[in-house]
């Protein structure tokens, strides 16, 4: 939806008289039509652009003189009351927050409203590390299966594993002579992947010494991927290679060759038994299918950018590309037919890093303009009894 045609909406319906929950009931279903949403209800990225302080925190109003502050909150009144329920709406559709009641954020106590800052915020920010200390820096992350501990890997060649919630390092692998770009976890064995052009295959219970070393690629390791049932992993490297190692040769058991640049992007799928998708650099923009149970290639498309990551949905057979030179958009397919579910659009930079949230719903993008979205692109089943509330988005829009 156009943003000012969503302006000039909003100010119509907050001149009528009517309470607060009929004006947001009126908001939701005006801003949610399928008429005026092209990418479809399920996503979020009409409001790509907008100002994530704004929508969950309150600005200072201490540092507003008495006039200033007097007349701010005559002009936002309302504009205030869309905010917090806008925020309320991305808090239960991203992380089940419950959130049934909007309070009035200036009639309420400021220490119960929806965004108070002196409440248990459920976006928190915590710095695990800091490498520039010793002079190195970050060049990949990978949580482990259970969520309990993070891989970090660094531009000197360390694979440091740190138990995340006591926020303390357990072990620094050495072993690398250069960056460790690719990261990837089977249960608690640690696979890494380096500039050197090296995998290196730890169990982190193990001392450092016991590792396996797989060489294959002729330059960069950038990608790696194990699959869903724990004995295939998936390498691509900047030599245009895709390449597939079982749990215990030292040699790769396949190779694909079909890529005309950097093979960064990898996803098996959780739904298909060794179907296994990648996507090439800027050269080659081409995501790729393969059935690594016979070595075949299957679909292919070409995207039109730099395919930079991919992740399959858990729900549904279908799968998110984010994309760099020179579109630096964000597609969402349905497979096998490969036709384009939604393109989402806002980030200004390559969309370099790619999460996706525990229950895979949401994900979250990361590119080289320094921001970080969430998008809603995947549906899963939702149970029958839904809440009643407006802050349900599921029931005003599906």
């Amino acid at each position: 939806m156009d943003q000012e045609y969503e302006r000039r909406l909003l100010r119509q319906i907050n001149h009528q008289n009517l309470p607060a929950e009929a004006r947001l009931t009126k908001c939701l279903s005006a801003t949610c039509s399928p008429v005026s949403v092209k990418s479809g209800d399920r996503f979020i990225p009409t409001r790509a652009g907008s100002n994530w302080s704004i929508n969950f925190h309150y600005a200072n109003e201490n540092c507003r003189s008495p006039s200033q502050n007097h007349k701010a909150k005559d002009a936002t009144s309302d504009s205030s009351k869309d905010a917090v329920a806008y925020a309320a709406l991305l808090r239960n559709e991203l992380l089940g927050a419950g959130i049934e009641t909007v309070p009035d954020p200036h009639t309420e106590d400021r220490r119960h409203a929806v965004l108070s800052q002196d409440s248990h915020s459920l976006f928190r920010v915590t710095r695990l590390c800091d490498l520039s200390v010793d002079g190195d820096s970050v060049t990949s992350v990978c949580w482990n299966e259970r969520g309990s501990l993070v891989a970090v890997g660094t531009h000197k060649g360390y694979v440091q594993v740190w138990d995340a919630a006591g926020g303390r390092k357990l072990t620094s692998l050495e072993g690398h002579s250069a960056r460790v770009g690719a990261l990837a976890w089977n249960g608690e064995q640690l696979s890494s992947g380096s500039r050197d052009r090296v995998i290196l295959q730890r169990d982190v219970r193990t001392p450092p010494s016991a590792e396996r070393r797989l060489q294959g690629h002729r330059q960069e390791v950038c990608g790696l991927k194990w699959s869903p049932d724990h004995q295939h992993l998936a390498s691509g490297g900047n030599d245009n290679k895709l390449l597939v190692w079982n749990s215990s040769s030292l040699l790769p058991v396949q190779q694909y060759s079909d890529h005309l640049a950097a093979v960064k992007a990898i996803a098996w799928s959780p739904h298909q038994h060794g179907l296994l998708a990648s996507g090439g650099g800027t050269a080659d923009r081409c995501l790729r299918f393969w059935n690594t149970l016979t070595g075949q290639a299957l679909q292919s498309t070409d995207t039109g950018s730099q395919v930079c990551n991919l992740a399959w949905s858990k729900h549904a057979n279908e799968l998110v590309s984010t994309h760099g030179y020179s579109q630096n958009q964000i597609l969402v397919w349905k497979y096998p037919s490969l036709t384009q579910v939604a393109k989402l659009t806002g980030h200004s930079y390559r969309v370099l890093y790619l999460a996706v949230s525990p229950d895979g719903e949401a994900i979250v993008t990361g590119a080289g303009d320094e921001t970080l979205r969430f998008w809603n692109v995947f549906s899963k089943t939702r149970c029958t009894k839904e809440s009643k509330s407006v802050l349900n988005l599921f029931t005003r829009i599906r």
